[in-house]
C-alpha cells in the first residue's frame, strides 16, 4: 500500500470518528473547514433566493424596544452578554467612538467600554463567546469596513468580558489589554461588515458584502496575535450587500441579514459552517421596519433573535432593538 493511499485512509478515519458524540453525550464539535490546498476549490451555492421557505420558528412581527440612549446614530453590531443574561453589546461603525455601549433588552443604558489604544476605524460587526482562556467568554470586535477596498489588513479585538454585575448608566469601563488579531484577504483588500464566531470550534468566519454576491472566508482557531494570517475562501454565496452575521450561542443556528431580509439555517449534527451555507437557507422574519438595518443576534437563551439598526440618514427614527420571539 503505498504512502499516498494510507494517508488517504486516516484521513477518511478521522473525518468519521469527529463527526460523532462522545459516549458522554456531549455536542462534539464539527470537523474543522480544512485549510486549502492547491488540489481544493471554493464551493459556490447553487440556491435561488427568490424560491425560499419560510422559517416558521419565530414570530412574524418584532418586539421593538426604544433603547435609553438615543444619541446612537450609526449602529452596525448587536450581540448577547454570555455571563449577564439579558444585557447586549452594540456599537457604532466607521470614524466614531473606540467604545462598545453596553444596553439591555429593555432598553435600559449599563454603560459602555473603552478599548485603550485602539481606533475606530470602520468597527462592523461584534460577536461573545469562548475564546483562547478556558472557562471564560470573549468579545470580539471586527474592524473589518473598508468601503473602498483600501486597507491591506483588517483586524478582530478581542478581550474578556468585563465584570458588568453593577453596571449602571454611568458605568465607564476601560479595556487595557486587547488581543490583535491581524488578518489579510488572499487576493486583496474587499469590504465586509458580517462576522460569525463558531462557538463549537472557536473559528471566525467574515462573510464579504458584495454586490450579489458574498465570499464567506475564515481565521481557524487558534488565531494568531503575533503574526498577520491569510484568510482561507470557502464559498461563493448570492447574497447582496450583506450587513451582519451570528451563529447561536450553542452553536446550531445560523443567521445571515442585508436591510433587507434576513437568512435563517438549521446546522446538522457535524456539519461545518461553510457546508451549512451551502445548503438552501429559509427565508426568515423580518418586518423591514428598519430603514439601515446593520445588526442581528441570537438572544443568549434562544428566546428569539434582536435586530438593530443606523438612524442617522433618517430623521425622526427611534434607535430601537427589534426582538422576533421564538414561538
Amino acid at each position: 500500500m503505498n504512502s499516498v493511499y494510507s494517508l488517504f485512509l486516516l484521513s477518511g478515519f478521522i473525518a468519521i470518528t469527529a463527526c460523532g458524540k462522545s459516549n458522554k453525550g456531549e455536542i462534539t464539535p464539527p470537523v474543522k473547514d480544512t485549510t486549502a490546498t492547491v488540489t481544493d476549490t471554493v464551493k459556490t451555492a447553487t440556491y435561488d433566493l427568490s424560491l425560499l421557505e419560510s422559517c416558521t420558528l419565530f414570530f412574524a412581527t418584532p418586539v421593538v424596544t426604544p433603547t435609553k440612549r438615543q444619541d446612537y446614530q450609526e449602529l452596525s453590531g448587536v450581540a448577547p452578554s454570555h455571563v449577564y443574561p439579558g444585557l447586549l453589546y452594540v456599537h457604532e461603525d466607521s470614524g466614531n467612538s473606540n467604545e462598545v455601549y453596553v444596553t439591555a433588552a429593555d432598553g435600559r443604558d449599563a454603560g459602555k467600554l473603552v478599548l485603550q489604544g485602539i481606533r475606530n476605524r470602520d468597527w462592523e460587526d461584534i460577536a461573545v463567546g469562548p475564546g483562547p482562556e478556558k472557562g471564560k467568554s470573549y468579545i470580539y470586535v471586527a474592524e473589518t469596513g473598508d468601503n473602498d477596498a483600501a486597507y491591506p489588513s483588517i483586524f478582530i479585538y478581542r478581550f474578556p468580558e468585563p465584570d458588568l454585575s453593577a453596571a449602571t448608566a454611568a458605568t465607564v469601563i476601560t479595556i487595557t489589554a486587547v488581543d490583535k488579531i491581524e488578518l489579510v484577504y488572499p487576493k486583496g483588500p474587499v469590504n465586509a461588515e458580517s462576522l460569525l464566531l463558531d462557538p463549537l470550534s472557536k473559528d471566525l468566519y467574515i462573510a464579504t458584502k458584495q454586490s450579489g454576491r458574498s465570499t464567506l472566508y475564515v481565521a481557524r482557531y487558534p488565531q494568531s496575535t503575533a503574526t498577520v494570517s491569510t484568510l482561507t475562501a470557502l464559498d461563493n454565496l448570492p447574497f447582496d450587500l450583506l450587513t451582519a452575521g451570528d451563529i447561536s450561542p450553542d452553536g446550531t443556528e445560523i443567521l445571515l441579514r442585508n436591510t433587507g431580509q434576513i437568512w435563517y439555517w438549521k446546522r446538522q449534527t457535524g456539519e461545518t459552517i461553510a457546508a451549512a451555507l451551502l445548503r438552501k437557507p429559509q427565508d426568515a422574519p423580518y418586518a423591514r421596519n428598519e430603514q439601515q438595518g446593520e445588526g442581528i443576534c441570537f438572544a443568549l437563551d434562544g428566546s428569539g433573535y434582536f435586530t438593530n439598526s443606523e438612524t442617522k440618514k433618517y430623521a425622526g427614527e427611534k434607535v430601537a432593538l427589534s426582538f422576533y420571539k421564538r414561538k
